[in-house]
């Protein structure tokens, strides 16, 4: 419509133009030129109207073509929107459908409960009158068993209560014994084999050490010269070493004693240095005496040195070092601590390969476990306390830390190295022959051993064999069976490892047998 408007407003604006333009014809040229200046306008009218037409039509063309646009889009929406109110027409009718058929079965189901509901009350009738019934029956017979057994119903009860408890325990004991066999036959065998393979790769000596040296002298007139006028020399050599020396009716030789192993031995050294030289007086004393100590603790830095070489340990401090040579001269139990120490680095590593762990790692921790046991004369604490304590300050790895404290137990253990530790330091501190102490220390743990097995109930007789390192039960046959024999073991060992200190590790043997004797006459 728009179109057809422009259309013809430019047709009207060309005819007034044409007008125009033919008066101004007509009045310049004249009458002459009218006629020819009229059919110039007609022709350009003509032709206007010829072009307006034109695009009236076009513009008519077009309306028509957008207009069958809109109509089809217009057709096409309104399917769609049909088709979806069709579809949800049917959702609508399908969901009707469904929740007639939920109520038809509810109603169902709502008439067969209220026909179960009058059977369940009636059954509910009968139940009642036949527990009433059986109650009867039971009063009767409770009080029949009670005229029969002479038993309160409490004490009937706490019999079988006890009854019970006896026959779980049996049968728990039972299981537990499985279980535990079955896992001894697979584990066992593998744990030997690691462990034994272990102790006969790596095998060493120790020698036993104690609080004093004794010092051999050429004769018995070096004895006044050590003592000195007024007892000035031996004055002088305990103040510079710390050292007591004890000069008794031994024929040639003195003892030097002292809590401190160190100290002892430069006292030793130095000593033997004042009779080698002859000349013996405080100054001289003095001057020997420091000379030893600076020997010593290139002797004790080179035993670390040794140590760490052996083992294929590097990178120490060497203040860690110094006190590894430190323990060379510490003895537990009569057992050398730095050979204790190499021994269980050793075990360490060897158990590490077999498992796949870190052998280097391994050695290190076992090899460093004791570490405080060289400063614990010095420093207030436990020996795993102490050396856990140096070695973080010499920033040591959080798993030799963690090794060296809870290899006792102590704390709790946050990797498998200090499993390994634990087992080597027992397996080392076990083996026969590794440490000895004091005879009435051992005969006072041997009978502390028996006492505390005597003190369980159906035992008859309790020996300590093997240094101490088992103990055989015998138990009466008629009071315990093979299952409680199995228990008290347990019982018993459990009792030894809180009550008891002891080294390595006590086996407990239960023997339990029925002997039948008779004559033959």
């Amino acid at each position: 419509m728009d179109n057809g408007i422009v259309v013809a407003a430019i047709a009207l604006l060309c005819a007034l133009v044409g007008f125009g333009l033919a008066w101004f014809l007509a009045r310049r040229l004249g009458k002459q030129s009218l006629q020819k200046a009229e059919e110039t306008v007609q022709r350009i009218v003509a032709e206007a109207e010829k072009e307006a037409a034109i695009k009236k039509k076009e513009a008519v063309l077009e309306a028509r073509e957008e207009f069958l646009t809109v109509k089809d889009q217009f057709d096409r929406e309104s399917e769609a929107k049909r088709r979806e109110l069709e579809s949800f027409e049917k959702k609508l009718d399908d969901k009707n459908t469904n929740v007639q058929k939920k109520l038809d079965y509810l109603e169902t189901r709502e008439r067969d409960l209220g026909g179960r509901e009058k059977s369940m009350q009636g059954r509910e009738k009968g139940i009642t009158i036949r527990e009433a019934e059986i109650e009867k029956i039971i009063a009767v017979q409770n009080d029949k068993l009670q005229r029969i057994a002479q038993m309160s119903p409490e004490e009937a009860k706490k019999q079988l209560m006890d009854n019970m408890i006896g026959e779980a325990k049996m049968e728990a004991a039972a299981m537990i014994k499985e279980i535990r066999d079955k896992a001894e036959e697979d584990a066992e065998k593998e744990a030997r084999e690691i462990i034994l393979q272990s102790i006969y790769r790596c095998a060493a000596d120790h020698t036993v050490e104690s609080t004093v040296s004794v010092v051999n002298l050429p004769n018995d007139e070096m004895k006044g010269r050590i003592i000195g006028r007024e007892g000035r020399n031996i004055r002088a050599f305990e103040t510079s070493t710390g050292i007591d020396v004890i000069v008794d009716d031994t024929p040639e030789a003195v003892i030097l004693s002292g809590y401190d192993p160190v100290r002892r031995e430069v006292a030793r050294m130095a000593l033997e240095k004042l009779i080698t030289d002859g000349r013996i007086h405080p100054t001289r004393i003095e001057e020997v005496v420091e000379k030893s100590q600076r020997e010593m603790e290139v002797i004790v830095r080179e035993a670390g040195e040794q140590a760490c070489f052996e083992l294929g340990i590097h990178g120490l401090n060497p203040d860690i070092v110094r006190l590894l040579g430190k323990l060379n001269y510490r003895t537990s139990y009569g057992q050398n601590v730095l050979k204790h120490s190499q021994e269980v680095a050793m075990l360490c590593g060897l158990m590490a390969a077999e498992l796949e762990l870190d052998a280097a790692m391994a050695k290190r921790c076992g090899l460093l476990h004791d570490i405080g046991k060289a400063i614990d004369r010095e420093t207030e604490g436990t020996h795993t306390q102490i050396g856990a304590d140096f070695m973080s300050r010499y920033k040591e790895s959080e798993i030799v830390v963690n090794a060296i404290e809870s290899h006792h137990g102590d704390v709790p253990m946050l990797s498998p190295y200090p499993v390994l530790v634990q087992t080597a330091d027992a397996i080392s501190g076990a083996r026969p022959g590794a440490r000895r102490e004091p005879l009435e220390a051992y005969i006072k743990r041997l009978q502390q051993l028996e006492e505390l097995a005597d003190s369980f109930k159906g035992v008859s007789k309790a020996y300590a064999i093997q240094a101490g390192r088992e103990i055989r039960v015998i138990v009466e046959h008629d009071q315990l069976d093979d299952l409680a024999s199995s228990v008290l073991a347990g019982d018993i060992a459990a009792k030894i490892e809180s009550e008891m200190q002891y080294p390595g590790q006590i086996k407990v043997t239960v023997i339990r047998e029925t002997r039948s004797t008779e004559y033959a006459r």
